[in-house]
C-alpha cells in the first residue's frame, strides 16, 4: 500500500515489527495496568512516575525504563495521562482482542478460579469449564455448565477460547493439554505440578504455588539469618564498675594527702 509521502512524494507504510519487551518488564506492565484502572476510579487524571511506582512497589527508574519499552515517555512536571496511558498498555498487552478462557478442573483449586470475579473484570471472561468427576459435570458454577473433557475440542472452537487453565491433578495435565491444543488454544496457563510439552506455537505459563512458597521461605530464611548476623555483630555493652568509696585529697606542705589524712 503506497501513501504520499513528506511533500507529496509516494512512500510505502511497512508494518513494524512488534517491540521486544523483556518478560519480567511485561509482568510489571499488568500491575501499572490494573493500578491505574484503581486510580481512575479514585478520580485521578494524571500520575507521575514516582507516584505510580509508589503504589506498585517499583523503583521510579526501573518504571520509566518499562514504560519506554512502550514508546511511552511521560510528560515533564505533568507525568502521565492516565487513561491514555491506560489504553496504550491494554494494546500492548494485547486487551484490544476479545479474550475467552476455559478452565479444566473444577476441584478445590478449579472451583475457586471459577468463582473469581476478577477475570471476567479484567477482560478474561471464563467462558467454558470441564471435568471428569460425574457429580461435577452437568452442574453450573457463577452461570456456566461443566462439560466433560472430552468435549473440549468442540466447545473451545464453538466459544471461541483463547485461553486454557489447566487446574487438574497432575497425571491428567497432559492429556488436556493436547485436547486445548487440538482445539486451537494456544497460551495455557498450567497449575498442574508437572511441565506440559507443547508445539512452539503453544506459550505455556506455570504456576506452581508450592515453589511460590519456598521462595517465600527463602527469603525469610535470608532474613532472619540477616537479623541474626546483625545481632552477633552489635559489641556487648561492658558492665558498669562497682561504685566504690570516693577519693579526694588536698595539698598539705607539698604532699597530697586523702581526707583520713594518708598520703594519696
Amino acid at each position: 500500500m503506497t501513501e504520499p509521502g513528506p511533500e507529496g512524494t509516494a512512500g510505502t507504510r511497512q508494518r513494524s515489527a512488534p517491540r521486544s519487551i523483556p518478560e519480567a518488564s511485561v509482568a510489571r506492565l499488568a500491575v501499572y495496568l490494573r493500578m491505574l484502572g484503581e486510580l481512575a476510579e479514585q478520580g485521578a487524571e494524571t500520575v507521575s512516575s514516582d507516584e505510580l511506582a509508589a503504589v506498585t512497589g517499583v523503583n521510579p527508574a526501573k518504571l520509566r525504563k518499562d514504560l519506554s519499552h512502550i514508546g511511552t515517555y511521560g510528560i515533564r512536571g505533568v507525568g502521565y495521562e492516565i487513561s491514555a496511558l491506560a489504553h496504550q498498555l491494554e494494546r500492548v498487552l494485547g486487551l484490544g482482542h476479545p479474550q475467552a478462557v476455559a478452565l479444566v478442573g473444577v476441584g478445590n483449586l478449579g472451583h475457586a478460579l471459577a468463582g473469581y470475579s476478577g477475570f471476567g473484570g479484567r477482560g478474561f471472561p471464563v467462558t467454558s469449564l470441564f471435568d471428569v468427576d460425574p457429580d461435577l459435570v452437568g452442574i453450573h458454577i457463577n452461570g456456566i455448565v461443566v462439560d466433560h473433557v472430552r468435549s473440549i475440542p468442540e466447545v473451545c472452537a464453538e466459544r471461541g477460547v483463547t485461553i486454557g487453565m489447566i487446574a487438574t491433578p497432575g497425571q491428567a495435565a497432559q492429556s488436556i493439554c493436547d485436547l486445548l491444543v487440538s482445539a486451537r488454544v494456544r497460551c495455557i496457563l498450567n497449575f498442574a505440578p508437572v511441565l506440559l510439552q507443547v508445539p512452539a506455537e503453544v506459550e505455556v505459563r506455570k504456576v506452581d504455588l508450592a515453589v511460590e512458597l519456598q521462595v517465600l521461605a527463602f527469603h525469610l530464611a535470608r532474613r532472619n539469618l540477616a537479623v541474626e548476623a546483625e545481632a552477633e555483630a552489635e559489641p556487648e555493652a561492658e558492665p558498669e564498675a562497682e561504685a566504690g568509696p570516693v577519693a579526694y585529697g588536698y595539698a598539705v606542705n607539698g604532699r597530697t594527702v586523702n581526707g583520713s589524712g594518708g598520703r594519696l
